[in-house]
């Protein structure tokens, strides 16, 4: 699915993962990013506590969020019972079939709502897929390169907020999505971007 084009209806919820709130947090340009969209933004209860849980380690997205929340960027949500459900499977069984406590609540309150599942991380990405293919699942790159993010920050700040995403956060960039994201920040940013894999970090080198 391409980053242009999985937003057909503004009345859909995009429920963001920890993972998506620590990269939005570090471009710094956060708010900017929801508001660009006319969706409604949610993070359920699940997702906030791990980032609380992350202060102990010196992390401070929990108070950003907490300011997103207060600006009403963001909404903090419980799971209904069709939510919990698909929670409850998500969590229960080996550690290769299951996932941590916010991604499960993440992919089932999207479920529940009919909204789309913002997550970064490969096995919950997989795990959605198989059990629940219905399901529309976005990643913060994806969301990073959406047109309407483009439009609302400019050339030059987009390329700084997708810099700013790879090298505070760490952000994951899945390989369908590494072409764009040279193409977007430049052969010379891409090269000394860590987070990117080796061989593309090489490949741009040597050209």
């Amino acid at each position: 699915m391409s980053s242009s084009n999985f937003l057909t209806n503004p009345r859909t919820v995009l429920v963001a993962d920890a993972s998506v709130v620590i990269n939005l947090n570090a471009t710094g340009r956060a708010h900017a990013i929801i508001a660009a969209f006319s969706n409604r933004w949610a993070v359920t209860a699940n997702a906030f506590a791990e980032l609380v849980n992350g202060i102990r380690n010196g992390h401070d997205d929990a108070r950003a969020l907490r300011i997103l929340i207060d600006k009403g960027a963001i909404d903090i949500v419980g799971l209904g019972d069709s939510g919990s459900r698909i929670y409850e499977t998500l969590i229960d069984g080996s550690a290769l079939r299951t996932l941590d406590d916010g991604e499960a609540a993440t992919i089932g309150y999207a479920h529940e709502v009919g909204g789309i599942a913002l997550i970064d991380e490969r096995k919950a990405i997989k795990l959605c897929a198989d059990a629940y293919p219905e399901l529309t699942l976005i990643t913060t790159v994806q969301i990073l390169l959406h047109p309407t993010v483009i439009e609302a920050l400019g050339p030059s700040e987009h390329i700084d907020v997708i810099m700013a995403a790879l090298n505070k956060a760490r952000m994951r960039v899945p390989p369908d999505q590494i072409a764009k994201v040279v193409a977007v920040i430049g052969q010379t940013n891409a090269a000394s971007c860590l987070s990117l894999p080796r061989t593309v970090r090489d490949q741009v080198v040597k050209r």
